[in-house]
């Protein structure tokens, strides 16, 4: 069995910031090799539909979770981003 990694954006809508992490996540993603990309499921969730998630990021988003760790928060570098799914992915097949 393939191992899989999660990506999280945790945003609002109307937020300039989290829609460019937005498409960071998103070309970063389609960047990546095919067999790469098929294993990262990525997830976007608003702030505004979770009042505990609106508690703990309401002042740092948007927020990139890999596996439900932060990855970054207010910013979110290409390059970054890249590397550290690239190292969860290989973290994903150490455990499998």
């Amino acid at each position: 069995m393939t191992s899989r990694i999660s990506l999280t954006v945790i945003g609002k809508p109307d937020c300039h910031l989290c829609d460019v992490a937005h498409d960071i996540v998103e070309r970063v993603v389609a960047d990546l090799p095919e067999h790469v990309a098929d294993r990262v499921d990525v997830t976007e969730v608003s702030i505004l539909d979770d009042p505990a998630l609106y508690e703990l990021w309401w002042e740092k988003i948007p927020v990139v979770l890999i596996d439900d760790e932060v990855h970054a928060h207010w910013r979110v570098s290409s390059e970054a981003l890249r590397g550290a799914v690239l190292e969860a992915i290989d973290r994903a097949e150490v455990r499998s």
